[in-house]
């Protein structure tokens, strides 16, 4: 993430509630059922990796330029690493602070996908578009959160 923004852009914790999730969906694709129960999914994810393509090299922040990453995350407590996301994000407007934004998170399970805006200023809301395994009906919205002044985040999936 560039330097001059408050906020980074990857994020991501697995929670208790995971591993509960997990049989739930496990259970209802089991029985025939295509819907899983809803539920929550919160992971921890640490922001390192991200980084900025330039336009121009040496250039200003601009519309157009990307922003790419692959980011451990952890669990909601942050303590234990339970996967990894990968994705890209591109520079919409930067006097409004937006980047449209498009990642997988990779979970012991299974992965869910997610696009939708990230902000500068603020935190976000994105659609969950799908996922594999344990995920592979997701549907629902992924709050981020940033947390430590976005060296980390909270991607808290709310899987319906």
């Amino acid at each position: 993430m560039p330097t001059a923004r408050p906020l980074t852009l990857s994020c991501l914790a697995v929670t208790g509630a995971a591993a509960l999730a997990v049989p739930t969906v496990a259970g209802a694709h089991a029985t025939g059922h295509h819907r899983a129960q809803a539920h929550t999914v919160t992971v921890v994810e640490h922001a390192i990796t991200d980084t900025e393509q330039k336009a121009v090299p040496g250039g200003p922040d601009e519309p157009g330029d990307p922003l790419t990453f692959t980011n451990p995350v952890f669990n909601p407590a942050n303590t234990k690493q339970v996967g990894h996301d990968e994705g890209f994000c591109m520079r919409l407007n930067v006097s409004t602070g937006t980047w449209e934004c498009l990642w997988t998170t990779f979970l012991p399970h299974g992965q869910i996908t997610v696009q939708g805006p990230y902000y500068d200023t603020h935190n976000s809301v994105l659609s969950i578009t799908g996922g594999t395994g344990a995920y592979r009906d997701a549907r629902g919205q992924m709050k981020l959160g940033a947390l430590d002044g976005g060296k980390e985040y909270d991607f808290i999936f709310h899987i319906s």
